[in-house]
């Protein structure tokens, strides 16, 4: 008998990565600038928090970036709480390692050192981690 796993069509998703931060014009601005993201969206006073979306058009994913004007919650990512891209082809991934710098991200050593084999680990100004990984992703 067929297991149920079996018989279910793939999940189609988009994921939305959501997180506080603690100035939201200077996030808008690096990863913008550091990832080559657009503005998808914006919102005011939405139930008291302010937001922007940041992607690109066709992408599975987006990132949203929020502040709440009653209740601020103060970022605390950890070393390990990380965004991984993997850029396989050599001269986009120093060239996109360059831009991240360029932005105001700041180069970190990983706490994982698999990540500074193949790969750069850059921090943003609420300690929000981008690996920067020089490979191509493998299942």
């Amino acid at each position: 008998m067929p297991e149920a796993t079996d018989l279910m069509e793939p999940m189609q998703s988009h994921l939305r990565i959501a997180r506080p931060v603690s100035d939201l014009s200077r996030t808008e601005k690096i990863y913008c600038a550091a990832l080559n993201l657009s503005v998808l969206a914006k919102f005011q006073d939405h139930q008291g928090f302010d937001g922007v979306m940041l992607g690109r058009p066709g992408m599975d994913y987006h990132f949203e970036v929020t502040q709440c004007r009653e209740h601020p919650v103060a970022p605390t990512p950890t070393r390990e709480d990380l965004l991984v891209f993997y850029v396989p082809d050599r001269t986009e991934w120093q060239a996109t390692c360059d831009r991240v710098a360029r932005s105001g991200f700041v180069c970190v050593p990983s706490l994982n050192p698999y990540w500074d084999v193949s790969g750069r680990t850059f921090e943003d100004h609420d300690g929000y981690r981008i690996v920067l990984q020089n490979s191509a992703w493998s299942r």
